[in-house]
């Protein structure tokens, strides 16, 4: 434990009395000085895929110490050329165009402005404007802040952001479309094809979505026809499809990339969190080669980067990653303990505030309600997520707070929990266990 006063010199994101400090990991563990052991349902923040202390990573990483670390963009390195033959053999057909950058903030910026660069040099220079969905999350930079839909992240910073357009999610628990309807019209595609003709398709670069949800809506997926549909109208008015995979790329959903599950390609992908599980700071936006030779073709040069894109290091790291996810068939093995997991956190729906459970592969959510029947959430002073997250970890489990206004940009409780695709059968178990006693706890202080 280490209290705040010796931590004096750090610019907290939230201020606490005392600190736990974590000494290691090992494996879907995490241990803390005191040593205290804490399982790591969340893997950090939806990142370490492969859990903690791998030694083939660890290998790899002093490999490439010991040869070189940082270079600039007049060079290359073997592990960065590598990096980008693997990844881009694993996505869909005709992504095979990976600009490495350190975070997913970086990465949907970059796709962004490559969105940008491609219509300036096909003739369409008032091109600019990207649209969105509400409760989407696509980083904190400010051009990622301007496409994210998250309420309470933008509103400090609001004088800032571009004026980018936003479109209701496909949210079933939630669309107003659907409860006044007896199956789904996708009314919500029809929004941005309405939203494309107010803004002048003239106008429109791009449009980007998260494939599922994160911790804006954790789990909430679309119905089948919904990426089609999109990629229908992005084609009819010449506006790039941007998907948002730092969350579910590399493996997370039970696919290499979750947009497979639409069996949909896009133009640009952002991707993050998994590329490295987190042994190193890597992310790439994969862009389809259609878009890199039109860009190139009058070009010799794509104004934007970062000092350390494309590093050697932290190519070497999650080429390491990827190579011990697929010997070890982790994508595979995270679809089935995804599906194990779902469905014993589906039964959490007999609970009195769970309102529902959803969510593909290790990227599961649940929403707490007051009224099950009218789904009317909870005040947002109650505060329930945090009982619920606080008492799990009080009991050593850890899973992700859902951000705050999932539903109208203020109210709306839940969770998300997304482990390490290394969980068992038995630490599956464990964690539901925890929740469903953590859940029931929390209901009966609220009066259920």
């Amino acid at each position: 434990m280490v209290d705040s006063q010796s931590t004096e010199r750090i610019f907290h994101r939230v201020l606490k009395d005392k600190w736990q400090q974590i000494s290691h990991g090992e494996g879907i563990y995490l241990y803390d000085t005191e040593g205290r052991r804490y399982l790591d349902a969340c893997a950090g923040v939806h990142v370490v895929s492969i859990g903690h202390g791998v030694k083939e990573v660890v290998e790899a990483m002093t490999e490439q110490a010991s040869k070189v670390c940082f270079t600039y963009s007049r060079f290359l390195t073997q592990s960065q050329i590598d990096l980008a033959d693997k990844i881009g053999a694993m996505a869909p057909e005709g992504l095979n165009k990976a600009f490495f950058i350190s975070g997913g903030s970086e990465a949907t910026e970059s796709a962004m402005k490559i969105a940008r660069k491609y219509h300036l040099s096909t003739g369409n220079p008032q091109k600019h404007k990207v649209v969105s969905r509400w409760q989407s999350w696509h980083g904190n930079t400010v051009g990622a802040l301007s496409m994210s839909g998250r309420s309470s992240w933008r509103q400090d910073y609001d004088p800032y952001l571009l004026d980018f357009p936003h479109i209701t999610p496909p949210y079933a628990y939630r669309c107003p479309y659907c409860k006044t309807q007896n199956a789904c019209q996708l009314n919500c595609v029809e929004e941005l094809e309405r939203v494309i003709h107010q803004e002048g398709s003239e106008n429109i670069s791009a449009f980007i979505a998260e494939p599922v949800l994160g911790t804006s809506a954790c789990g909430v997926a679309p119905p089948p026809e919904y990426f089609p549909a999109i990629r229908e109208i992005c084609d009819r008015h010449n506006i790039l499809m941007i998907v948002d995979e730092v969350v579910t790329g590399f493996g997370r959903t039970g696919l290499n990339f979750a947009i497979e599950h639409w069996d949909v390609v896009p133009d640009i992908m952002a991707t993050g969190k998994g590329l490295s599980s987190g042994y190193s700071p890597i992310a790439a936006t994969l862009v389809h080669e259609r878009i890199y030779d039109a860009i190139y073709q009058k070009e010799t040069h794509y104004v934007h980067g970062h000092t350390y894109g494309g590093n050697p290091l932290s190519c070497a790291v999650a080429l390491a990653v990827q190579n011990y996810i697929e010997d070890h068939n982790l994508v595979e093995r995270c679809a089935r303990m995804g599906d194990l997991m779902l469905e014993q956190m589906k039964a959490l729906e007999a609970l009195p505030i769970v309102g529902e459970v959803r969510g593909k592969g290790l990227l599961l959510g649940a929403e707490f309600v007051a009224d099950k029947e009218t789904r009317a959430p909870f005040a947002v002073e109650r505060g329930v997520t945090a009982m619920v997250v606080n008492k799990m970890f009080d009991r050593g489990v850890l899973i992700m707070p859902g951000a705050p206004g999932l539903i109208d940009g203020v109210a709306g409780d839940h969770i998300a929990v997304s482990p390490p695709f290394t969980i068992d059968e038995a630490e599956v178990k464990e964690t539901v266990d925890v929740m469903r006693e953590v859940i029931l706890e929390v209901g009966e202080e609220l009066g259920y």
